[in-house]
């Protein structure tokens, strides 16, 4: 079998309307993703590739002419021609190579969150779709909603006034103080563990759920914890309400991971250069997660509501806005907003969108140009919970910390036999 790391170039629209679709992965959010793609009447779902064949089974019996593969390379080498579209929806660490492969054939792509595991893969991914002028999202469907719009409305129409600081939370857990158990398991005969290693280091599989069908978040080589998971999410309307740029710096004061899994109670501050939206010439955003949450003070703000457990305050010149994930938005003080009418915004669909965009209507609007640097700048956080207490200073244009050992966590090698052009 040959392996489809080449560029073929662009393919021209899909043929009779009908967008010919692929997706990597069968269950969880795949299975998510599939049912809210071919919910479009023109969305014809041919092949997919699963390393798991309990889940493949399950899917085929509601498509039965669907094409099913375990290896994602062979999926790409024999459907080059038969498909317009994926999604790719596994494992963080494989995102990367699926997607620049898929590019790389011209495949329009929509992306689960985060973008990449790793920042160098990202800034790539961003570069090539780019210039293979490909229609792209990454799934952050909420991106999407009205809440999440409504929000970014109110902070731009300057419901608030001038944004002086941020706070985002979530009270997922995504961590595992525990070392990695000193063991080796049967693999289930269902499943192909070196397929779904991909690009990583071998290891013995460990079952009981450790890595498959979800742990895998909680593991540093393969997830990228409880920020990389709801940060893409929460995030979002944070960057798009304040026109963010990438930080100056970030700074982790929680615990540092150990050396194979991802800590929980995260702690995260970001200094972002100020714009027009902001109060002054920067503007600090942190982030929370597990049982960490904004200092006391901040919650006074909400007047007593109760804060929920995940999503962001906004707090401006004139007010401040509660974000909830995923709920109205709210604005305090409540005698300054009691007579306030918020706007009516239409409904979207983020997957419809990205179908109809791979046909020629309209355009995406997570895009890899607005979810790379997204994600570049929430996957920094991750970085930042390596060195806890220091201030790790960016440069965004040259993809580089002003720390060595820093720069070292940017990008990993790939397994021999595993390389992708582009990325190795």
């Amino acid at each position: 079998m040959s392996t489809p790391f080449v560029t073929r170039g662009l393919l021209a629209q899909p043929p009779g309307g009908i967008l010919r679709h692929a997706s990597f992965g069968t269950a969880g959010m795949a299975g998510s993703d599939i049912s809210a793609l071919t919910a479009n009447s023109f969305v014809k779902l041919v092949a997919v590739a699963d390393v798991d064949s309990n889940h493949s089974a399950a899917l085929k019996k509601k498509f039965p002419d669907l094409k099913v593969y375990r290896d994602w390379r062979e999926l790409l080498d024999k459907e080059e021609k038969n498909i317009d579209s994926v999604n790719v929806s596994t494992p963080d660490h494989m995102h990367a190579p699926i997607e620049m492969s898929a590019m790389q054939l011209g495949k329009h792509v929509y992306g689960q969150k985060p973008l990449a595991h790793d920042i160098y893969e990202v800034r790539q991914l961003t570069l090539m779709a780019r210039k293979k002028k490909l229609v792209t999202q990454m799934g952050i469907q909420i991106h999407s909603a009205v809440e999440y719009r409504l929000a970014v409305k109110l902070i731009q129409d300057s419901v608030i006034g001038k944004i002086k600081e941020v706070h985002s939370f979530s009270h997922k857990k995504w961590g595992d103080p525990k070392p990695r158990p000193d063991r080796s398991d049967s693999v289930p005969s269902s499943f192909k563990w070196d397929l779904w290693l991909g690009v990583a280091e071998e290891r013995p599989f460990l079952g009981d759920g450790y890595y498959h069908p979800a742990n895998w978040r909680k593991r540093l080589d393969f997830g990228t914890g409880t920020f990389g998971d709801m940060g893409c999410h929460i995030y979002d309307p944070v960057f798009k309400a304040l026109e963010l740029t990438a930080p100056i710096s970030v700074r982790s004061e929680g615990p540092k991971p150990n050396a194979d899994n991802w800590a929980n109670n995260a702690r995260i501050q970001y200094v972002f250069p100020g714009n027009h939206l902001t109060e002054g010439k920067t503007v600090q955003v942190t982030w929370y997660d597990g049982d960490e949450r904004p200092a006391g003070e901040v919650q006074t703000l909400l007047e007593g509501d109760k804060l929920p457990e995940q999503g962001s305050i906004f707090i401006g010149t004139k007010g401040v806005l509660l974000l909830p994930h995923v709920a109205k938005p709210q604005l305090y003080p409540y005698a300054q907003f009691k007579d306030f009418s918020f706007p009516k915004l239409p409904a979207q669909n983020h997957w419809t969108q990205f179908a109809e965009a791979c046909r020629g209507n309209g355009k995406t609007s997570a895009h890899f140009d607005y979810a790379g640097p997204l994600t570049e700048t929430v996957l920094l956080g991750g970085v930042a919970t390596r060195f806890p207490q220091a201030t790790l200073r960016w440069d965004a244009a040259k993809l580089k910390f002003d720390a060595s050992e820093a720069d070292q966590l940017l990008r990993r090698a790939y397994r021999k036999g595993w390389e992708v052009a582009g990325l190795s």
